[in-house]
């Protein structure tokens, strides 16, 4: 059987967290296997879903790299299938029109709740023949009355549900428009899902979907219900945890291939493996080793793994990713010689991508921000007048590169019997602006000859 997994987001808020753990998962487990993986956009509640909404999937997907075979597809262009289906269905006797009004429905309600029962349809219009005048139908779907529905679930283990507390649910409103449990159903059997993983908040409408997929001749898929995650104190991840749109790791700076890999263990594990390439998730990952108990967000841990995937990854795939944040500041983003070596300078000392671009400006601008405490501490007389013999001593060099510039600078602290950090700390200040830069001889090596003398020009800083 080839697999088919779906991601099947609805756009009533930004993809955050949780939403990307389950579109990884699903990915993950189509590509191990060789199968297809489908981007669905539920998006039949119109008051609630936007435009913004469907746009940060859409870009989400694209910047972590979860590629999909077919879509994005949207339910709100499928409408035309989704009346016919429950045509056919109120053809066959397996969904009825129900004439019941709200009052009704609370009455009903109020009533099983005194008796102590569970509220639910009791199931009234089932059998009635014929329309009640002025009153526009809901459909609803006739659930099996006997029986059990086993949800074989691949996280969770067998559930057992009595089809005697699933009540007949609503598949089409009174104006016609079907519902998200509807939709759901005709979608998975018309893309030929196989695998459904989702969260476990989903696990009560499972039993209701297999139902209605048997009624319509298909055999449902199978299911796997991933657990919830916390937050660092227990709680259910909120925006003061890092449940924020996902976007918004990409403008903090993180990679996406760091991202998935602290996702992709938040519940699922490979011996003691720490870190990740996006190929070695793809050979190990199995939906059935995800551990059923929840697992809590730590964003202390995702700052490390993102450092450890900085200092890991090739420059020039990192490159990709460090450009906007460049262009963010205003800075050029077409030296690629010059961005791969501030990667590799920078990646020991910044844990973000936007980190090292701010970090890294000097590199990128011929306007330096001289900070004015640096300056007076570190830029004295006696230092200024000592520069101006280094850079006598720097333009006369034959090869400019950190070697060379490095036994330069060893040797001019040698002949005035200073260690290197008092000629290395004048001179960062003086080409960076700052006393915080990469090791100084790999500093200049990168501003390149040209810059580094203009720097140090007399009266420039």
């Amino acid at each position: 059987m080839s697999i088919v997994t779906r991601f099947a987001p609805s756009p009533t808020g930004l993809l955050h967290i949780g939403g990307v753990r389950t579109a990884l998962f699903s990915w993950l487990q189509a590509r191990r296997h060789g199968g297809k993986f489908i981007l669905r956009i539920e998006d039949t509640d119109r008051e609630r879903s936007t435009d913004a909404a469907v746009r940060v999937i859409v870009d989400g997907m694209h910047w972590l790299g979860l590629d999909s075979d077919e879509g994005p597809y949207y339910q709100t262009q499928r409408f035309d299938r989704y009346r016919a289906v429950i045509r056919e269905m109120l053809a066959a006797g397996t969904a009825y029109h129900c004439y019941c009004s709200k009052e009704e429905l609370e009455q009903m309600r109020a009533e099983q709740t005194a008796r102590k029962e569970k509220p639910r349809y009791d199931g009234r219009c089932r059998d009635r023949q014929a329309p009640v005048a002025g009153v526009p139908p809901v459909v609803r779907f006739r659930n099996p009355t006997d029986g059990e529905v086993v949800v074989k679930d691949l996280v969770h283990g067998d559930i057992v549900f009595r089809n005697a507390e699933l009540d007949d649910l609503i598949i089409a409103r009174s104006d016609g428009t079907p519902t998200y449990n509807f939709c759901v159903v005709v979608d998975d059997a018309d893309m030929g899902i196989t695998h459904v993983i989702r969260g476990d908040d989903h696990i009560n409408n499972t039993p209701r979907q297999m139902n209605m997929l048997t009624a319509l001749g298909h055999v449902p898929p199978a299911y796997a219900h991933v657990p919830m995650i916390l937050g660092p104190d227990g709680a259910k991840l909120s925006k003061r945890h890092g449940a924020v749109s996902v976007l918004q790791y990409e403008e903090e700076g993180y990679l996406p291939d760091a991202l998935l890999n602290y996702l992709v263990r938040l519940g699922w594990s490979h011996g003691d493996q720490e870190i990740f390439t996006r190929e070695e998730m793809i050979a190990l990952f199995d939906i059935g080793d995800v551990n059923k108990a929840a697992s809590a967000f730590n964003p202390e841990k995702l700052l490390w793994l993102n450092q450890q995937h900085l200092m890991r990854a090739r420059p020039s795939a990192v490159a990709r990713y460090l450009k906007p944040h460049l262009a963010r500041l205003g800075l050029p983003t077409d030296n690629e010689a010059l961005i791969e070596g501030v990667i590799v300078a920078q990646r020991e000392r910044t844990k973000t991508l936007k980190e090292m671009a701010l970090a890294s400006r000097f590199f990128f601008t011929d306007a330096v921000d001289y900070d004015a405490k640096a300056v007076a501490k570190h830029l004295t007389a006696d230092a200024r007048a000592m520069l101006v013999t280094l850079r006598e001593r720097l333009a006369a060099l034959a090869t400019w590169d950190a070697p060379a510039i490095h036994a330069a600078i060893e040797t001019f602290a040698a002949e005035l019997a200073l260690g290197l950090g008092k000629i290395a700390q004048p001179l960062r200040v003086a080409v960076s602006g700052g006393t915080v830069s990469p090791p100084i001889d790999q500093t200049l090596a990168l501003l390149g000859r040209a810059r580094t003398l203009a720097r140090l020009e007399p009266g420039r800083y």
